[in-house]
């Protein structure tokens, strides 16, 4: 008789450190894993895309590239990888070189090459060289683009490189109606996002850019819920997005309901995708609105800026319930309640929205959403659109909720001048303890850390440290010390343009360096005869 023991914890622990599949915190800080659940380990492997930048001719892309230096015990010892490569970008029968994918959706589906029933062809990228290569963590690459056909990227990170790796692209237009700032953290693949604070009404162009990264098709369904429920005439239902290529689609296009606040939610039915939404305001500028945390009964929206001219909240309850939610706004003295918006009533399935003006007074502060009644269930998802200027020299950007840093979140591109740290303690007596450390630059420059106190219930706005004798860009590491209450973390890039005040916020969720991997009770075995 041949017996082979083999241990399924052994291969669960194997499969989740691979996979990257990690215990997300909750709202209120805590991960959700009992005492003696498992061990934290580093994870081996990390997936990132960066949508198409801009098709602009007078705009600049920088991408920076980075990842924390120390890994945790249990890493994985080999040097690693982490690079990105190009996408291949499917468009019309016409041959369209704006880099916009058009309308898609049923008889609109995209094949793996050359043209196909519903008219789409799929071009392959004009360059495969990787694009912001880190050879090493702990100090930032950076590559510049002002290529108005620059395309998406995909790419992973192993070894020693992938826990925390963090790619940001950041874009300055000069000109035109999407001139301004706009920044977006490259984003993990998933099969699920929403997006409120979309818009398909005649002032803005939404595009969402999907991405795959995978060798199969992945099949993605495009839902639009106004504030009477779904859109009418809703035409996104199976969007093929063909394998390593990338689609960007106008959500004007998916429906016959022209509409101002609006929720997007994609879906991927078969693979995975990345999801991210450029807006182009022609008044207000555009940035890239990204996708809220994953719905929950309470969210925050970290870093709104002291100076917000006007702030816009764009809510949805996507379950079954309608929702009730207690407004506050965290500020560096307390939670308040915003002038005649003590609760708000979301709607099932409705997207709701409510101008709270210049809620922030020049006081720099982040917005809580809390069950009314304490003990709800129904989830949320919620973003910001704020604005800063006044008159013809606006600038608007998206703060979508976030996760809380339950570890560790970087942002990785900073200038020497322009970024502002927004960190929000949002429970009372839970005060935040948090360790920022600036990182070496990306051309020369000695990392320097500094530590907050963040009071509970309260929101604290500060310049970040800056590396000694910095050269080049840096990176930010957000890490609450052992103890500490919950946190939440936005960063604010301000790069202004003549009389305008170009700014992009981008909120730092846990990078999911980590995953909790189970511990076994017993030795569970297969028997092999």
């Amino acid at each position: 008789m041949k017996r082979t023991m083999m241990s399924l914890i052994g291969v669960a622990a194997g499969l989740a450190a691979v996979t990257g599949v990690a215990a997300v915190a909750a709202p209120g800080g805590g991960t959700g894993k009992a005492a003696g659940a498992g061990s934290r380990l580093p994870v081996q492997r990390s997936a990132l895309l960066c949508p198409a930048p801009t098709s602009s001719e007078v705009g600049e892309t920088t991408y920076t590239a980075f990842a924390p230096k120390g890994a945790a015990a249990g890493a994985d010892t080999k040097k690693g990888t982490a690079e990105l490569l190009p996408a291949g970008t499917v468009k019309d029968a016409g041959g369209s070189d704006d880099g916009k994918g058009g309308k898609a959706g049923k008889g609109g589906k995209a094949g793996s090459g050359g043209a196909d029933a519903g008219g789409s062809r799929t071009v392959p990228p004009r360059d495969t060289k990787p694009v912001v290569p880190l050879p090493q963590a702990g100090t930032p690459v950076t590559a510049t683009t002002d290529r108005p056909d620059a395309p998406a990227l995909v790419g992973a990170a192993d070894g020693t490189l992938a826990p925390g790796w963090t790619v940001q692209q950041t874009t300055a237009i000069a000109a035109g109606s999407g001139r301004g700032l706009l920044g977006l953290s490259c984003t993990a693949p998933d099969t699920t996002f929403w997006f409120p604070g979309v818009s398909t009404d005649t002032g803005r162009q939404d595009y969402v850019h999907l991405t795959n990264p995978d060798a199969v098709p992945a099949v993605v369904d495009l839902e639009l819920h106004g504030k009477d429920g779904s859109l009418a005439g809703s035409a996104g239902e199976d969007i093929t997005v063909p394998p390593h290529t990338t689609i960007p689609v106008l959500l004007s296009t998916l429906t016959t309901t022209p509409t101002t606040n609006a929720s997007l939610h994609v879906i991927a039915r078969e693979g995975r995708v990345g999801a991210a939404v450029q807006a182009t305001d022609g008044k207000l500028g555009s940035d890239w609105l990204p996708a809220a945390a994953d719905p929950s009964p309470s969210v925050v929206l970290p870093g709104i800026p002291k100076d917000a001219t006007s702030v816009r909240l764009v809510a949805i309850a996507p379950g079954e319930s309608d929702a009730d939610l207690k407004v506050q706004l965290a500020t560096p003295t307390g939670l308040i309640t915003p002038a005649g918006l003590e609760t708000l009533h979301l709607k099932s399935g409705m997207t709701t929205a409510v101008d709270l003006k210049d809620l922030t007074k020049g006081e720099a502060g982040s917005l809580v959403l809390t069950p009314a009644d304490g003990g709800s269930k129904a989830p949320v998802a919620a973003a910001l659109r704020v604005t800063r200027g006044k008159g013809t020299h606006q600038e608007m950007a998206f703060i979508p909720a976030t996760r809380p840093v339950e570890n560790r979140a970087t942002a990785a591109d900073n200038r020497a001048k322009g970024s502002t740290l927004s960190l929000v303690a949002p429970e009372k007596g839970k005060d935040a303890r948090v360790k920022i450390t600036a990182s070496a630059g990306s051309a020369g420059g000695t990392p320097v850390s500094k530590t907050y106190t963040v009071r509970g219930g309260t929101a604290l706005d500060v310049a970040p440290p800056v590396p000694q004798g910095l050269k080049g860009g840096y990176a930010l590491t957000v890490e609450p010390e052992k103890g500490s209450g919950p946190v939440y973390a936005a960063r604010m890039l301000a790069q202004p343009q003549g009389g305008v005040p170009a700014f992009t916020v981008q909120p730092l969720g846990d990078d999911r360096g980590s995953v909790v991997v189970p511990t076994a009770g017993q030795d569970l075995s297969v028997l092999t005869r």
